[in-house]
């Protein structure tokens, strides 16, 4: 079974950086009760869980995205139908952006979210070379691999020699030399 919800997430964190804020502590989870009333598609199940105003916010940002990628099922294989039910892929994002499916979707992530994109990307490389999380003073060399990006038009080449070059790469400090035992 897929979940627009978790692909949706999983996009904002890890490919744009920008998570979704966590649930209000006072939102329940969902108990089999309630899902037993939620009834249709798994679209149209996700619409009645997001007419709760405390689920809206969050669901707003998250499902269109997850809607997108939907004709995948769980193993990335090309479907039409989820059981019975035709899949819908079209969705509207938060800023009004509509879109038809994955392609359409895809194109957006390219050109409206590419600076999102390339700063996610420059973040999560640095954070590897580095072997430890980004501080706050990291964020010049981040933003100064995000454009070195663009002036090596978007390769991929750019973005790793622009990581080990960069200042915190450069400086950081190697393990300590063991000492010979005598």
């Amino acid at each position: 079974r897929t979940s627009p919800v978790k692909r949706g997430k999983w996009v904002l964190e890890n490919l744009l950086g920008t998570p979704p804020p966590p649930p209000p502590p006072n939102v329940p989870l969902l108990n089999e009760s309630k899902q037993a009333r939620l009834t249709g598609s798994l679209r149209q199940r996700m619409e009645q869980h997001r007419a709760d105003p405390a689920c809206a916010n969050c669901h707003a940002l998250m499902d269109p995205i997850g809607f997108g990628l939907e004709n995948y099922d769980g193993v990335g294989t090309w479907r039409t139908k989820d059981g019975e039910f035709a899949i819908e892929p079209a969705g509207r994002l938060a800023d009004g952006t509509a879109f038809a499916g994955a392609a359409e979707l895809r194109q957006i992530l390219l050109t409206s979210r590419r600076e999102e994109f390339l700063r996610c990307l420059a973040s999560k490389l640095l954070t590897y070379a580095l072997g430890r999380g980004l501080e706050y003073y990291d964020r010049c060399a981040v933003d100064e691999i995000t454009r070195a990006l663009g002036r090596g038009e978007y390769r991929f080449s750019a973005a790793i020699l622009a990581v080990v070059n960069s200042v915190p790469f450069q400086m950081q400090r190697g393990a300590e030399p063991a000492v010979a035992a005598r």
